[in-house]
């Protein structure tokens, strides 16, 4: 640390850690300074705290900067206040690349116009990008974790910050923030291209990825997580199918070198090199389909050290555990990336994905169907998991909602599936959706570090938010729009809080969505892990695409909702470029889904779809159920 006292300042660097050697920090403010100190002790006192900081009893400060004390920044001034007289002070934090950049930053901003300009600059364009996509529902909290909360979460914390009270790495997760991107394709579809490229040379040449990695250095870890891989081909299907950006597929990323994992190594953390080899973004996509579909006993896919549930790392370390939910997930990705590669002329490899595809679900109805419900996976012992045989976690939820998600399997064993989920898992009186029941607690066979949670914590029997929106992704695909709507606002954290008792009983906050939901009895409906979540993106896409049925496809638009009976209506703003699209949903029959009419402008649209145009007019649309 370093005083800069004519800019009223303190900087700092470390250039112990290779990572930021280059990176200064600073702390400034626009007064001028009556005494600093870079102690923190000196500022806190011996076993002291900020609320009692033994440095604001002090008039002047040490001056104390350097090498060897426990670094902080402390700036002093003295203001001197006329009866209702108001001064404004500025000051400012960050970090740059290099002293001179630091400094220049420090002159821009230190004075009060300046840095006005500067917050509402910022606050413009969150009002711009949040204003993209505006609904009015006869739910107004659910319109407010639509319109702001959510994509906020979503884009502040997850994508951009990646840090917050209960996880504060700032690595990326390879699929936790590729599944976020697919929230941000209508308001900031740049992010979402810019990161699954970013994902993808994240690939090892093996086609296997980083489970997570440190963008900084690139430091992540290798593992044998089986269901990394296919996300990438998942979420970039998905962003085409949206955007109309075909060009992505052609986008050339180079590969990650490292030595492949010994047979006893679960997983390494270690630099990689970036390879030689380079490939286009399909060829990504592809290769990691290749790698991510196996088969065990059962037919089914290999489970590795964890799927989707990482806390299951135990149920296929030894490399013939097999998961029920991989399958599900598998047929969806493969069905799904068949058309990208069929667009391409690539026949060999659409045959292949689309009898993977059948053979997966083959494998799922012969050997994952327990009588009532879907299982969820096997030990490597081939004892099963999420069965009336299991001694614990009898039914597990993703397998469940999965059958529905993915579509390919027997119709009336995804609704026998869905009752059984919602008899066993849905606690109507707590609000809570479980993801498995009964918890891990002591059975014979080791799941793994799930059981490191206390039995109805996190993802030990909890209701975990990621998997409950596949509950109402799942409700609603079958057609009970009262019902997933119902479960959607389970989830909301505004109808958690509406009065005190709620508030003190979830006690994080009201605004945000919460990883997950405690079931234990000592703490049920208490809030857990808020913030950084892959939860937020999820929200946002199942309320406004599967409630309100707002989907894209390039530039068409359709509006297929599934929403409660007794609505009678609803409104969508979409801004598109330039133009926008104010469209109303009218429910005259009060039906639940079904689409009689639409209308842009007054015109008749026969085929249903609203064709996209940015040419600066606002376009009525109205669309009519029944």
């Amino acid at each position: 640390t370093r005083p800069r006292a004519e800019l009223s300042a303190i900087v700092a660097d470390n250039v112990f850690d290779p990572q930021f050697a280059g990176l200064v920090a600073f702390s400034a403010i626009s007064e001028p300074l009556t005494s600093f100190t870079a102690d923190r002790r000196e500022f806190l006192g011996r076993n002291g705290a900020p609320d009692r900081a033994a440095g604001l009893l002090l008039r002047d400060l040490s001056g104390t900067t350097g090498h060897g004390i426990d670094p902080c920044a402390v700036l002093q001034c003295a203001i001197a206040l006329e009866p209702g007289a108001t001064h404004t002070i500025v000051v400012l934090l960050g970090a740059v690349q290099g002293e001179d950049a630091a400094l220049e930053l420090i002159r821009r901003y230190r004075e009060p116009a300046a840095a006005s300009a500067a917050i509402t600059g910022a606050l413009a364009k969150w009002s711009d990008r949040l204003s993209v996509i505006q609904v009015k529902t006869p739910l107004p909290d659910l319109d407010v974790m639509v319109n702001r909360w959510s994509l906020y979460q979503a884009l502040a914390c997850r994508m951009w910050g990646r840090s917050a009270l209960y996880q504060s790495g700032g690595a990326y997760g390879f699929r936790d923030q590729l599944q976020d991107c697919m929230a941000f394709l209508h308001a900031e579809p740049a992010v979402a291209r810019e990161h699954i490229l970013r994902a993808a040379a994240r690939q090892f040449e093996q086609g296997d990825v980083q489970h997570w990695w440190h963008p900084q250095s690139g430091r992540g870890v290798r593992t044998r997580f089986s269901d990394d891989l296919a996300w990438l081909p998942y979420v970039v299907e998905h962003y085409v199918r949206v955007t109309g950006d075909t060009g992505i597929l052609d986008e050339r990323v180079p590969f990650l070198h490292m030595r492949e994992l010994e047979p006893h190594e679960h997983e390494v953390y270690d630099l990689p090199s970036i390879s030689d080899e380079s490939a286009t973004l399909y060829e990504h996509c592809v290769r990691a389909i290749d790698r991510a579909c196996t088969h065990g006993a059962h037919d089914l896919p290999l489970i590795g050290i964890g799927d989707w549930n990482d806390g299951m790392n135990r149920v296929g370390h030894e490399g013939r555990g097999e998961s029920v939910w991989l399958a599900w997930f598998l047929a969806d990705t493969l069905g799904r990336f068949a058309a990208i590669a069929q667009g391409r002329g690539d026949i060999t490899a659409a045959t292949r994905f689309e009898a993977d595809a059948r053979r997966y679900t083959a494998a799922v109805e012969q050997g994952g169907w327990d009588g009532e419900w879907y299982r969820r996976a096997y030990f490597d012992n081939g004892v099963p998991i999420g069965s009336k045989e299991s001694d614990e976690c009898v039914i597990d939820s993703i397998a469940q909602s999965w059958s529905v998600i993915a579509g390919t399997g027997d119709a009336s064993r995804q609704k026998q599936a869905m009752a059984s989920l919602s008899t066993h898992l849905v606690d109507d009186d707590a609000r809570l959706m479980l993801l498995l029941k009964p918890p891990f607690d002591k059975t014979v066979n080791d799941p793994g570090y799930i059981k490191g949670y206390l039995p109805g914590v996190r993802e030990n029997g909890a209701q975990y938010t990621h998997a409950a929106l596949w509950v109402v992704v799942a409700t609603a695909r079958l057609g009970d729009g009262a019902r997933a709507t119902e479960l959607l606002q389970m989830i909301n954290p505004l109808t958690r809080t509406s009065d005190r008792e709620g508030a003190e009983r979830y006690k994080v906050e009201p605004y945000v969505i919460a990883a997950d939901i405690y079931s234990m009895e000592q703490q049920r409906g208490r809030g857990g892990w808020t913030w950084y979540t892959g939860s937020a993106s999820w929200f946002y896409r199942v309320a406004l695409e599967t409630i309100l049925g707002f989907t894209r496809s390039g530039e068409r638009l359709t509006i297929n909702p599934c929403i409660p009976p007794e609505w009678d209506d609803f409104s969508i703003h979409y801004r598109y470029g330039d133009a926008t699209y104010a469209i109303t949903v009218l429910n005259p029959d009060h039906v639940a889904r079904g689409v009689r009419s639409v209308a842009v402008d007054g015109r008749a649209v026969h085929d249903g779809a609203i064709h996209l145009v940015a040419d600066g007019v606002t376009h009525n649309v109205e669309v009519i159920l029944g």
